[in-house]
This record gives structure tokens, sequence and C-alpha cells, in this order.
């Protein structure tokens, strides 16, 4: 679980978004991140015993910096209004597929996938679910995966209007081949985040996720 005054620093941090507020509250900056980071080892801890690629990180490669890139950003806010962490094969800059946690008070999620990967991944991916359809969908259409996300995300700012190029669009996997990132994701409340089955959550939800990672990384791995 996480505290509660992790929860309360991230609401005060979006409304105090500036240098000077951050400077003043640099200790319970600190101590939020002291306390996220023991939750990201802890899920290292528990879930590398069911995937091996993720018992070898350590936290601080799996977290994601507070502070924003402004520098082509017309919001010039220094600081991000969350924490992620994203526990992927190689560590969080690999382009692989993962598994991603984030926190933020009123739009907290677990899940993951692989996100905008580079063209010639898109590639290889598109190419595996088409030749392996019949494994991708019983991976996407197993209970516990549609328990947990229902399905992948299919908004229209990762996925095609039409399909693409070689593909017909009678195609039985089209509404996955049109992706461009292969994505899922499952909301927690503020009560999830501070409650003592957190880490029971994230790794039920990760376990779920697993055998998709899996699926793409051996594409991406071609």
């Amino acid at each position: 679980m996480l505290q509660q005054s992790t929860v309360l620093f991230l609401k005060n941090l979006k409304k105090n978004n500036s240098k000077e507020w951050f400077d003043k509250n640099r200790k319970l900056y600190e101590a939020a991140k002291e306390d996220f980071t023991a939750l990201v080892g802890n899920v290292i801890t528990q879930f590398g015993k069911k995937d091996e690629s993720i018992a070898v990180l350590q936290a601080k490669n799996c977290i994601f910096r507070i502070n924003r890139d402004i520098r082509f950003s017309k919001d010039k806010s220094p600081y991000k209004t969350n924490m992620g962490a994203s526990f992927c094969k190689g560590g969080k800059k690999a382009m692989l597929a993962g598994y991603y946690f984030h926190l933020e008070p009123g739009n907290s999620f677990v899940g993951g996938g692989i996100y905008m990967p580079e063209a010639d991944t898109v590639k290889k991916i598109r190419q595996e679910i088409d030749y392996c359809f019949d494994e991708f969908k019983s991976i996407i259409k197993h209970k516990k995966f549609v328990a947990q996300y229902g399905d992948l995300d299919k908004n229209a700012e990762i996925s095609l209007a039409r399909e693409p190029k070689g593909y017909e669009k009678n195609n039985p996997a089209i509404d996955y081949l049109k992706l461009k990132s292969w994505i899922a994701m499952t909301p927690l409340s503020d009560t999830d985040i501070t409650d003592k089955n957190l880490i029971k959550k994230v790794i039920t939800a990760f376990e779920a996720l697993q055998p998709m990672v899996e699926f793409l990384n051996k594409a991406a791995e071609l």
C-alpha cells in the first residue's frame, strides 16, 4: 500500500505546480518518493517470481523522473502530477513491451503492453498477430485478461482509421492490425492505492497481462 501522505503530496503539487512551492516542500517529496520506491521494489520482488525478466530490475531503473520536459510544450508546469514506473525487460528505456503502474490521485491505473514502438517493431508485431492470430486471440480473450482489462485500448490516437498497407479490411485480426500501440489498462481508485491489498491487485493485473507481453516481445525481438 501507499501512504495517504504520498497521495496528499501529489494533490497539493497539482494545485501548486511551481519550483518555489516544490523547493519549500522538498522533504515531503522525498518522503513520497521513498514510499513509491518501496512499493516498486516490492512489486519487482513479488512479480519477479512470475516473470524472471523483471526479477533483475532495480526500482531506480523503473521509476520516471517527476520533472517535466517543457522544451517543446506549451504547458510550462515544471513537474508531473503523477508518479510512474515501467517494469520492462531491460529497464524503462528498453523499447520492448512491459508493465506499468501509474499513481495519480483520481486517475491511477495499472496495465502495460508496448506504446508507440518504432516502425520496424510495428511491422513485426502486425506480422506476428496476422500469422498467429489464433494464439493472440486466445491470450486477449482469456478470462483472466478479460476480467482485468476487457480488451486492448483502441482509441483513435493509437489506431489507424484504415487497414494498414498489405492487409485486407476483412482480415479477422484487422482491429488489432490497425493498432500502432498494443496496450491494456485498468483503473485504480484512490481507495485502492492506499489499501493494504494494493500490491496484490497490481500483481494480479500483471499476471493477466504477462502472456500478451511475452507475445509482443517475441515479435519485437525477431
